[in-house]
C-alpha cells in the first residue's frame, strides 16, 4: 500500500527569498502604489509600482546612472545619488502618493533607501516614513563626502535637483 505525502512547495520566489508573499500581499491591499527601492553596491534603483492582475505596473523608474544625463559626476552608490534618484523618481511619478516597499530588506534607518524616499518626497510624492529614519539634510546633499574628498557635492547636488526639475516640470 502506498501513501500520498504531502510535499507541498513553497512559492518559487519565496523559495529563493526574492519575496514576502505576506508582506506583499498587505502593501497589494492598501490599493495604494508602492515605491520600491533596492540598492546594491554600485547603484540605488527606485521605481512606483501599481498592482495589476496581469502583473505589477511600473510608472516611474529609474536608477542612479540616469543622473549622469542631468550632469551628476560622483559616485551612484551614495547616499547623495540616492537621494536624487529618489527625487527623479518622484518627478516622473503621476501619482501624488504611494507607500514604501522595502522587499526583504531589514529597515536600515539613516541608509539610502531612506535617503531615495525623501528625495521622492522632495519631488512632491507622498510618501510615509518616519522622520528618524531618515538621514540628515547634511548627508543627503553630501557634506560628508565633501569634508572627505574636497569635491563640492551640496552645490553639485542642487544643481541636478534643477536639472531634474526643469526636465519633468
Amino acid at each position: 500500500m502506498t501513501e500520498s505525502i504531502n510535499t507541498e512547495m513553497p512559492f518559487h520566489r519565496r523559495k529563493d527569498q526574492k519575496t514576502d508573499y505576506e508582506q506583499r500581499l498587505d502593501l497589494v491591499k492598501s490599493g495604494k502604489p508602492r515605491l520600491v527601492v533596492r540598492t546594491s553596491n554600485r547603484n540605488t534603483r527606485v521605481h512606483i509600482s501599481s498592482y495589476s492582475p496581469e502583473g505589477d505596473e511600473n510608472e516611474a523608474q529609474t536608477i542612479s546612472k540616469e543622473l549622469e544625463e542631468h550632469g551628476w559626476e560622483h559616485n551612484t552608490g551614495n547616499i547623495p545619488a540616492a537621494y536624487l534618484t529618489g527625487f527623479l523618481a518622484g518627478s516622473k511619478a503621476k501619482h501624488g502618493e504611494a507607500i514604501l516597499d522595502l522587499g526583504l530588506r531589514k529597515d536600515k534607518r539613516g541608509g539610502r533607501v531612506f535617503a531615495a524616499v525623501q528625495g521622492a518626497r522632495d519631488a512632491g510624492l507622498e510618501v510615509p516614513a518616519g522622520e528618524d529614519a531618515i538621514p540628515d539634510e547634511s548627508r543627503m546633499v553630501g557634506e560628508h563626502i565633501e569634508e572627505m574628498t574636497g569635491k563640492n557635492v551640496p552645490e553639485d547636488v542642487e544643481d541636478v535637483k534643477e536639472n531634474i526639475e526643469g526636465a519633468y516640470q
